[in-house]
């Protein structure tokens, strides 16, 4: 298991941007996947973004697609979720997670994650 630590969040406008960071306590990061996912008020837990172990594939919800950006840099053992042409129904708590599985798309192909950051996107 992972300690991730996440930062970043914070207030921003309608078509603004953010970058969150997620650090990892782990010297084998590189062995990991990592996603993005993100809980509003009211709804269930939903898969942001995810990047497999070299940070050679990645994959995103369709809403997020064109605007949000995945990486991960190995050797400072973080990940990191850059999001541009914020809307307001991108508001939410944002996690970020780490698994060992082959597949990365999913809350049960993961099982260390952070404690949260917020991001909320006024009109």
């Amino acid at each position: 298991q992972v300690q991730l630590v996440e930062s970043g969040g914070g207030l921003v406008q309608a078509g603004g941007s953010l970058r969150l960071s997620c650090a990892a306590s782990e010297r084998t990061f590189s062995d990991y996947n990592m996603g993005w996912f993100r809980q509003a008020p009211g709804k269930q837990r939903e898969f942001v973004a995810g990047i497999t172990r070299s940070g050679g594939s990645t994959t995103y919800t369709d809403s997020v697609k064109g605007r949000f950006t995945i990486s991960k840099d190995n050797a400072k053992s973080t990940v990191y979720l850059q999001m541009n042409s914020l809307k307001p129904e991108d508001t939410a708590v944002y996690y970020c997670a780490a698994g060992r599985s082959r597949f990365y798309t999913r809350q049960p192909n993961f099982d260390s994650w952070g404690q949260g950051t917020q991001v909320t996107v006024s009109s």
